[in-house]
């Protein structure tokens, strides 16, 4: 069962995003990682909200870059979590993507991250941490992820440190 669902506005989003599903990956998270558009397929983009919520899924991560309407579009469709990652896609260098997705009026909020793929992965491990409320074993590999980066630190520290 899909738990999570990427849907990017532009295949050209295709790069930035890709590290969001790595991570939903390497948490074991079922996931669908698509293209669909709030302007040039708001048909599919409906579609695939009343599918995938009807399947079980639980959280829906949506990027697009300029108008980024993509996040408010599932937002309006679904009372699931949404997570929006605004993306760079134009010369206002992504400001119009994050305005776009941070202000959605009030009773259809989009959660939003960071720009592209630092947001991108951010979107991924909120999207875990949500799931992870109701499962005690995603909540423990988050919690496994998370020692492992203490221990890059760790070792990238000693490593300066010691100057080998």
């Amino acid at each position: 069962m899909t738990k999570v669902a990427i849907f990017m506005g532009s295949a050209s989003d295709e790069g930035v995003m890709r590290p969001c599903s790595e991570v939903l990956q390497s948490l074991q998270i079922p996931h669908l990682f698509t293209v669909t558009s709030a302007h040039r397929t708001p048909e599919r983009t409906e579609a695939l909200v009343a599918r995938l919520e009807a399947e079980g899924c639980q959280v829906f991560i949506c990027a697009a870059g300029m108008a980024a309407h993509l996040a408010g579009a599932v937002a309006a469709r679904t009372i699931k979590p949404v997570i929006g990652v605004p993306v760079n896609a134009s010369p206002l260098g992504g400001m119009d993507a994050l305005l776009a997705t941070v202000q959605m009026p009030p009773g259809f909020p989009v959660g939003t991250v960071a720009l592209d793929k630092a947001g991108a992965k951010n979107a991924a491990w909120l999207a875990a941490q949500i799931l992870a409320l109701g499962d005690p074993d995603l909540a423990e590999r988050i919690r496994a992820a998370r020692r492992g980066f203490v221990d890059e630190v760790e070792k990238a520290a000693h490593k300066i440190e010691s100057g080998k």
